[in-house]
């Protein structure tokens, strides 16, 4: 939402709201960015992997994920897993390429794959209780 948009909503002036982003910034406030419908960049294919790899391999694993142009982001996770991968690919078959060269690569003791069909909720968290909690201190 531009500042321009909250500020009518809250009706709080553009530029406290402009100061208080700023004071946030690199505090709770980790980056700013976009939510992008990579379907109209030609990218139709979207997965998370949950990878349980060899002991020996998993910091050069983690450091090949992390590097990767397919992968938007890498988790460390727990209960029989070791990392949780979203990937963004043009086609299933760049999946599944992707896949076979970390088996070629990598000891993946085990792997699963969930192919994203459609988002329902996104990105969403707390933004009604922020934009309610701004409204109150007016």
């Amino acid at each position: 939402m531009s500042l321009t948009k909250l500020s009518k909503k809250t009706s709080i002036p553009v530029s406290t709201i402009f100061d208080r982003l700023k004071f946030h910034e690199n505090n709770i406030i980790r980056k700013h960015t976009t939510l992008i419908d990579f379907s109209k960049l030609g990218f139709h294919t979207r997965a998370t992997l949950n990878l349980k790899v060899a002991r020996e391999d998993k910091e050069a694993l983690m450091n090949h994920l992390v590097k990767h142009q397919s992968i938007n982001s890498v988790f460390r996770i727990n209960n029989g897993f070791d990392f949780m991968v979203e990937g963004v690919f043009h086609h299933i078959k760049d999946a599944e390429g992707f896949i076979e060269q970390l088996n070629d690569k990598f000891v993946i003791e085990d792997s699963r794959i969930h192919y994203i069909v459609e988002d329902i909720k996104r990105e969403a968290f707390m933004t009604d209780i922020v934009l309610m909690d701004l409204t109150s201190r007016v």
